[in-house]
C-alpha cells in the first residue's frame, strides 16, 4: 500500500468517526429534549422506547466504525496505560 492508499484510508477513517460522534451527539440532545417533553406530559413513559431503537442504533453504527470487538478489545488497557504514561503532567 503506497502513501495515497494510506493517506485515502485515513480520511476515510476521519469521516466515519466524524460521522459517529455527530450520531452521538445528536443522540444525547435529541433524547434529553425527548426525555423532558415525556416527563412534561406524563404516563406513559413512551421515552424508552424510543431510547432503545436509536440506542440499539447508535450501538450498531460504532460496530461499524469501531469494529466488533471495539468495547472489549484486549489489549485496550495496555494502549490506556501507555497513552496515560506518555501523557506530560498538568501543572
Amino acid at each position: 500500500m503506497d502513501d495515497q492508499d494510506r493517506l485515502l484510508n485515513a480520511k476515510r477513517q476521519v469521516a466515519r468517526l466524524k460521522g459517529f460522534y455527530i450520531h452521538a451527539a445528536v443522540f444525547v440532545l435529541v433524547m434529553l429534549a425527548l426525555i423532558a417533553l415525556n416527563v412534561f406530559l406524563g404516563q406513559p413513559y413512551w421515552v424508552a422506547w424510543v431510547l432503545l431503537g436509536w440506542g440499539l442504533g447508535l450501538v450498531g453504527h460504532a460496530i461499524g466504525v469501531f469494529g466488533p470487538g471495539f468495547a472489549f478489545a484486549k489489549d485496550w488497557e495496555a494502549r490506556k496505560i501507555k497513552q496515560l504514561l506518555d501523557e506530560k503532567p498538568k501543572a
